[in-house]
């Protein structure tokens, strides 16, 4: 059955599939290039823009999709000056996954919509790179692996840290033994920027440049909310909504995701048996509900552990990589990123001595030059990440954030993924608004 617009827009992507709309893509020569469309651009996005732009004899900017038309007309004219042609702009993702003309997707909307989006292009026939965290909850993130399965899609991470050459020179080492078995692992975002207090809301207007059902796609219905004690357009709008758990997973889950993923790759135990968090939101005079200082730990079934902290309060610089860093403690020595390898002895840091590494670190590229290598070989493993593994690290986030909110340890089963808690189960997933609903794939 050929699918029409009026289709697609009013039935769910599962009616999609049953339509026969699942496309294969596009095989690409040697000079033609990655046609691309970025969904959300007005903070990440705008990145993604860049890179793409960066990139011209890879790719290019077919076009761009926003709810905010304000930013949609902006990052045409960006795009036009830059490329010398104008993108096709969207505003609902739904009309940008009908047409023809574009052969991948890049996300870099709010939390809350990254999982649908993506699953909706792999079951469009579009590749994704889906900004971080790939999803908003556990249940969701389990789907988008199923979906780059079963429709065969590159769906890549936005998390950058394995495509660092040093990196992938050093895990290797690691997980090799270099420093014995891994013990420990610890990872910590102390970072402040612009995360000061977000100010409050009351209800009022949606702005006539916003579309408001669209933003909130997936998430629960609920009013509009202007800020009171800020000049932006909302207290959601843009940015803050990272501080709300309809929409975003705290600093645990924005910054922290970065780390955490790191620190996943590193320790290399996959999802763990038993996690505990705790914090709160200090010093901050606003209406945000996530913490801005948070300490979680994560037990596997080895009897290892990994510690991640969060704290917003400042930027301190430590020893082991600044205010964002990660560390790993092995039965004959440490590495500290960054910093290199380390054998243990008392004293002061500056008395450790260094452990040598002979190997050099060749496997260059980046993120996007991986992911545009993986879309034309149609192989995953050319991906820095996989789309697994990038799930491994979100639920490790999420699992910080159950605990935190329940207030007390939990036990997890890692193939399940599921609690030994009725209670912690509900948060796996969330009741989402009809239409925008996450179908099951797993």
């Amino acid at each position: 059955m050929q699918l029409t617009r009026r289709t697609f827009l009013s039935k769910t992507a599962t009616a999609v599939i049953v339509a026969g709309t699942m496309a294969r893509g596009r095989v690409f020569g040697a000079n033609s290039r990655i046609r691309v469309c970025t969904v959300g651009f007005n903070g990440q996005g705008n990145s993604h823009i860049r890179s793409v732009l960066n990139l011209k004899d890879e790719a290019e900017i077919a076009a761009l999709c926003d709810v905010d038309a304000n930013v949609l007309a902006r990052g045409g004219k960006t795009v036009e000056t830059a490329q010398g042609r104008p993108p096709k702009l969207y505003k609902d993702i739904r009309e940008a996954l009908q047409d023809p003309g574009i052969d991948a997707i890049t996300i870099a909307t709010p939390n809350h919509w990254h999982s649908l989006g993506a699953i909706w292009a792999c079951q469009a026939g579009k590749d994704v790179y889906v900004e971080k965290p790939l999803s908003h909850n556990i249940f969701e993130g389990r789907q988008l692996v199923a979906a780059a399965e079963k429709y065969k899609r590159i769906v890549q991470h936005g998390t950058q840290s394995r495509s660092n050459a040093t990196l992938r020179r050093d895990i290797k080492l690691i997980h090799d033994g270099f420093i014995g078995q891994i013990v420990e692992s610890r990872g910590y975002v102390y970072k402040n920027g612009n995360r000061g207090p977000i100010g409050r809301g009351k209800p009022g207007p949606v702005p006539d440049f916003l579309d408001w059902t669209l933003w909130q796609g997936p998430a629960r219905e609920r009013e509009y909310l202007v800020n009171t004690t800020r000049n932006k357009p909302g207290l959601f709008v843009h940015y803050d909504w990272h501080y709300f758990w309809d929409y975003g997973n705290g600093e645990i889950g924005n910054q922290g995701v970065h780390q955490m993923d790191l620190a996943c790759w590193g320790h290399n135990r996959g999802l763990p048996v038993n996690v505990f968090s705790s914090g709160g939101r200090f010093g901050m005079d606003d209406d945000g509900q996530t913490p801005n200082t948070q300490a979680t730990t994560f037990a596997y079934s080895d009897g290892s552990i990994m510690t991640f902290e969060v704290r917003n309060l400042g930027s301190f610089e430590e020893f082991d990589g600044g205010n964002c860093g990660n560390s790993f403690f092995g039965t004959k020595g440490f590495y500290v990123v960054g910093k290199g390898f380390f054998t243990y002895k008392e004293g002061k840091a500056s008395e450790r001595e260094a452990i040598p590494v002979t190997a050099e670190a060749t496997d260059k590229g980046g993120p996007w030059e991986r992911f545009f290598k993986a879309i034309r070989s149609r192989k995953p493993e050319d991906m820095p990440v996989s789309t697994l593994d990038g799930h491994y690290a979100c639920v490790h986030c999420q699992l910080g954030n159950i605990s935190y909110r329940l207030g007390r340890s939990l036990e997890f089963d890692p193939k399940t993924e599921r609690f030994k808690d009725r209670e912690a189960n509900k948060h796996l997933s969330r009741e989402y608004r009809k239409g925008f609903e996450v179908p099951r794939l797993a």
